[in-house]
């Protein structure tokens, strides 16, 4: 029988696995390779971008990492890739309130 306190550390220990978090402007060439939908070239293309300057916001990320659109920064903000901390919430469409013109009196 296992001992509790083993039982309790190597709980902790895959508990710790699940909620790791990665900040894109930090991670290393092998963090990036273990997120799913991330490959050898879109690894280089993050790395480059970095060198030229920290990654603001996803927009910002987006903008600038060719293959990162809203599908793909989601996917890989529930894997754990943070961007100044922060997670992908994609912008919400403007309200068809918002965009009519109210009728002149």
């Amino acid at each position: 029988m296992i001992p509790k306190k083993a039982a309790v550390l190597v709980t902790g220990l895959f508990a710790g696995i699940g909620w790791a978090q990665i900040e894109l402007n930090q991670a290393s060439e092998i963090d990036l390779d273990g997120l799913k939908g991330v490959g050898p070239s879109l690894t280089r293309q993050v790395l480059n971008e970095r060198q030229k300057g920290a990654f603001t916001d996803w927009a910002d990320v987006m903008q600038r990492i060719k293959g990162i659109g809203p599908k793909k920064a989601d996917s890989l903000s529930a894997q754990g890739l943070r961007v100044q901390g922060q997670l992908y919430t994609p912008s919400a469409p403007p309200s068809a309130q918002a965009t009519t013109t109210p009728k002149p009196q």
